[in-house]
């Protein structure tokens, strides 16, 4: 099984806007590409609002059916890892193997000597083609990358053997999920993490590691982006490397996590991805829920009462809400309005201020951010919260794709 060349992660909590999201795809598809979607929803967002992952592909297939859809989709298991795999081998045919939490995790000593007896050939100075500098590989550099990355990727090993035993080998997709640390992955990190999965056997398809910068739920990229153009290149050019040295896929590639509204980033991606003729997969995940908001918000009336009452509620759970996004939200809480300035707001207002639209005055990240994580509120609204969806479908609908197509889709392949 093979992902294609480009593809995009469409997570939709509740599961109201399959339609909406594969018409984004395919009027982007209608100008040449083949950009296979991807249903993503992750085990906590299924504990949230109550939902099981063979939801998901009930969305899926609904929404493939509906517009007669004939290209490639998946549905994505998304931050799995050994606890929290099973419910989704049925249903699922896309894994990300979220190993992040095993980096740094101490292995036995006699596993890195091996490592590090393993890649003697490539000590003292590195030359991949196309990277202008050659890279200096010392056994003390090797010592170091073990001992952060070969518990990972032993547990990404463990993840994968257990799929291939329910599934079939070549029955699913494999994703490695690096990205929710603090500290980013440089492209030599990335080089050996690669050889330690062709060691461990794991056919990696993509490859979510951290970046330079900030890569917040919902809002767009802060950091160097000069120093991210660089690492990105470079590791677009390791994984080339690496999947002729190693005998990885050929179709692996990037994936970028938290990926959604990193519109500063966007421009440069595409051009590098044009330029090496590479694939791409990307994550928009929440950007759905909070068009759901923005949609109901300018729907008036109880839906955007509706609106007010999730922001309300969540900002006066913030902590609890944030607590399982800490290092992918960064809110200003001096910049968050009050719940009183919220209730006398319009629909208008309410809906750009939480629209990201770049440059517009009244549109505030931290509210975005807030509302972002806020979607346990909407679930724990039940029938009153779906129903508004229902009700207004046709608005909501508009938001979804239009977001999609234009604020993503546009950008990332300079449609």
């Amino acid at each position: 099984m093979q992902l294609g060349k480009f593809s995009l992660g469409i997570g939709d909590r509740f599961s109201h806007q399959g339609v909406a999201q594969l018409r984004a795809i395919a009027k982007a598809n209608k100008t040449g590409l083949d950009i296979s979607p991807v249903w993503n929803k992750s085990n906590r967002e299924h504990i949230y609002v109550h939902s099981h992952p063979a939801d998901v592909r009930k969305e899926a297939d609904a929404a493939v059916a509906a517009l007669g859809f004939t290209g490639k989709y998946f549905v994505d298991a998304d931050h799995i890892n050994l606890g929290t795999v099973a419910p989704f081998v049925e249903t699922a045919d896309f894994f990300t193997l979220d190993v992040a939490s095993f980096i740094g995790k101490e292995s036995p000593e006699a596993e890195v000597k091996a490592f590090v007896a393993s890649c003697s050939k490539y000590l003292g100075k590195l030359a991949i083609s196309g990277i202008d500098h050659p890279i200096e590989i010392t056994e003390d550099l090797l010592v170091t990358i073990a001992g952060k990355f070969l518990a990972a990727t032993k547990q990404a090993s463990e993840i994968y053997s257990f799929l291939k035993e329910k599934k079939g080998a070549g029955n699913f997709i494999t994703e490695v999920s690096m990205d929710e640390v603090e500290t980013p992955q440089t492209p030599v990190d990335l080089f050996f993490i690669l050889k330690m999965l062709a060691d461990k056997g794991v056919p990696a398809q993509t490859i979510a590691p951290k970046f330079t910068g900030r890569f917040n739920k919902g809002v767009d990229y802060t950091g160097n982006v000069e120093q991210f153009a660089k690492e990105f290149e470079e590791d677009v050019l390791v994984i080339d490397y690496a999947v002729k040295e190693f005998g990885l896929p050929a179709e692996l590639k990037l994936s970028v996590h938290s990926g959604s509204d990193k519109f500063t980033i966007y421009p440069i991606m595409a051009s590098i991805i044009k330029k090496y003729d590479k694939g791409l997969h990307v994550k928009t995940a929440g950007t759905t829920w909070l068009e759901e908001v923005i949609g109901l918000a300018l729907a008036g009336g109880d839906a955007l009462e509706a609106a007010k009452f999730i922001y309300t509620d969540a900002l006066g759970r913030k902590d609890e809400l944030c607590a399982p996004y800490a290092d992918v939200i960064d809110i200003d809480d001096s910049k968050l309005p009050s719940a009183e300035e919220v209730a006398g707001w319009s629909s208008e207002k309410f809906a750009n201020t939480l629209r990201h639209i770049p440059g517009h005055p009244d549109y505030n990240p931290n509210l975005r951010q807030l509302i972002h994580v806020g979607y346990k509120v909407a679930s724990e609204m039940g029938t009153t919260y779906t129903d508004l969806l229902k009700k207004h479908f046709e608005i909501v609908g508009t938001c979804v794709e239009e977001n999609i197509y234009d604020r993503h889709l546009k950008r990332l392949f300079s449609l």
